[in-house]
């Protein structure tokens, strides 16, 4: 049982205002805010802001593509760099359909893997990264700050070593400070 408690709530990187969390086995919980006194947030907290947070990190993403539906439903298909070849693990995809949701002045993000089809866009040798939720809570703060939590449940047959987690930590601390640094730094 004491072995359990160590993996809840582990924290794997906090640094520049971020922090990525391991909350249990194949759970993990990124947080930090944005802040723009130039802009109201509101107004670019949409899909095409999740694509910009993987168009900014193109060493990082071969492949984005998003496919809206509406307003409230999409879906991103992301294809990873092959960063562990040389270990013998397989490049990776995400195929996540999204819903977007408003409750007062908060925008929220659900969705999880399309296990159904693979799309034409992803190599056949390449692997789903079976995501089985993803929420993402941006709270309001005021117009030009939010508070964004990401939670993500991995599907119970993907293995992650903890010595991925700690490369897993590293990429995206690097993904989200470029989005940070990016929102934060538009003048209007």
């Amino acid at each position: 049982m004491e072995t359990l408690n160590k993996i809840k709530n582990k924290i794997l990187i906090e640094k520049d205002g971020m922090k990525f969390t391991k909350i249990d086995k194949n759970k993990f919980n990124l947080s930090f805010s944005i802040e723009n006194k130039n802009i109201h947030l509101a107004s670019i907290i949409n899909f095409d802001f999740i694509k910009l947070i993987y168009e900014l990190n193109p060493d990082i993403y071969e492949k984005v593509i998003l496919e809206k539906n509406n307003n409230e439903e999409a879906s991103i298909i992301l294809m990873m760099k092959h960063f562990f070849n040389d270990l013998g693990f397989p490049q990776k995809y995400s195929y996540i359909n999204l819903k977007k949701s408003n409750q007062n002045e908060n925008i929220y993000f659900e969705g999880r893997s399309n296990f159904s089809e693979k799309p034409a866009e992803i190599p056949n040798e390449v692997e789903l990264l079976p995501v089985e939720n993803l929420n993402i809570e941006c709270i309001y703060v005021s117009p030009h700050k939010f508070n964004f939590n990401f939670i993500i449940l991995f599907h119970d047959s993907l293995i992650i070593p903890s010595f991925i987690e700690k490369v897993i930590s590293m990429i995206v601390n690097k993904l989200f400070n470029r989005v940070k640094q990016f929102v934060e730094s538009i003048k209007v």
